[in-house]
């Protein structure tokens, strides 16, 4: 039979485990009788743990959320998981979470076991995260966001348009949508009378929540797609390009805010795409490592070849 304390931590990690147990199959699984383990449950709840209890043929015990977030038992891959995640979350575009992500990673890592602490620290040296890689949102807002989706309740916040103009809007949230880089709502406009994307980081205030909402129906099933297809379509230099490789093989590769592609033959696919300036958009292109052909805009043509003659004058005559 194990000690207290061991027997402590063994319950407690199988309370973390499955949502619930009958209180035979917890005194089977610590062998040991089942007035010791009420009074195992008895200490664990002095401790913080909010476990509740039903009597009865039917009767078991389940852990509970409580008013303050008690110890954890993790595992080695989750384990892994948090650290992380912790380290990207201190090194991304949340505001309000740095600090926090910190203080939380060191503790752990003052307690990582050697093979798991060398498994990390190897991790997060091959992994690099590039400076200014998106525009930085509120973690509150977020959780304000989050909550109001699943609890159904109605926003109104202060909001910049893609003009620069701060707007009102009161809106009926349905998901947050991330890309990597940036943060989206997808929210049934009220004033509007229509769905819309609103990026997160133009969300000038902390949204005020209101009153609960019916849940509509999406404006899509896949709602990465139709937020991303939104922001690209959106953007002031658009362009249809055919690219020289299969449709299956480019969806593989290119993330889905780049824009939509379609078949053509087993050998091209036509890309809609769009970019802040056309410079940027033909930079992209050759970036993507397919060969392409683009007929218009006459705005992109002259920057795929300025683009061209900018390569040809780096390399040096005769290496080529």
């Amino acid at each position: 039979m194990l000690e207290t304390s061991a027997r402590l931590l063994r319950l407690l990690s199988l309370f973390q485990i499955r949502r619930y147990w009958s209180g035979a199959d917890l005194a089977d699984r610590l062998e040991i009788t089942v007035r010791t383990l009420r009074r195992d449950v008895d200490k664990l709840r002095t401790l913080g743990y909010p476990i509740r209890s039903a009597s009865g043929v039917e009767g078991g015990y389940q852990l509970g959320a409580g008013a303050s977030m008690p110890p954890l038992l993790l595992d080695d891959e989750e384990t892994v998981a948090v650290a992380l995640g912790l380290r990207s979350a201190a090194a991304g575009n949340i505001r309000g979470v740095e600090e926090a992500s910190l203080r939380a990673l060191a503790k752990i890592e003052q307690i990582l076991p050697p093979r798991l602490g060398r498994r990390i620290a190897a991790m997060q040296t091959m992994i690099v995260t590039p400076p200014g890689a998106g525009s930085a949102v509120d973690a509150r807002i977020l959780s304000t966001i989050a909550g109001a989706c699943r609890d159904n309740e109605a926003l109104r916040f202060r909001y910049k348009d893609h003009a620069g103009a701060p707007t009102t809007r009161h809106v009926e949230p349905y998901r947050l949508v991330t890309s990597g880089h940036r943060w989206y709502l997808v929210a049934w406009d009220s004033d509007r009378r229509a769905w819309r994307t609103f990026r997160v980081d133009r969300i000038q205030s902390r949204p005020t929540a209101g009153a609960r909402f019916p849940p509509r129906e999406p404006p899509a099933a896949d709602l990465a797609s139709y937020v991303f297809r939104g922001a690209w379509s959106a953007s002031p230099c658009r362009a249809r390009i055919k690219l020289l490789a299969a449709a299956e093989t480019l969806a593989e590769r290119l993330p889905s805010w780049i824009g939509l592609v379609q078949p053509v033959d087993e050998r091209s696919c036509i890309l809609e795409t769009g970019a802040p300036t056309y410079e940027s958009l033909a930079m992209h292109l050759s970036l993507l490592g397919v060969d392409f052909e683009v007929t218009e805009p006459a705005e992109l043509i002259e920057e795929l070849r300025r683009l061209a003659d900018r390569y040809r004058r780096a390399a040096p005559s005769g290496t080529l």
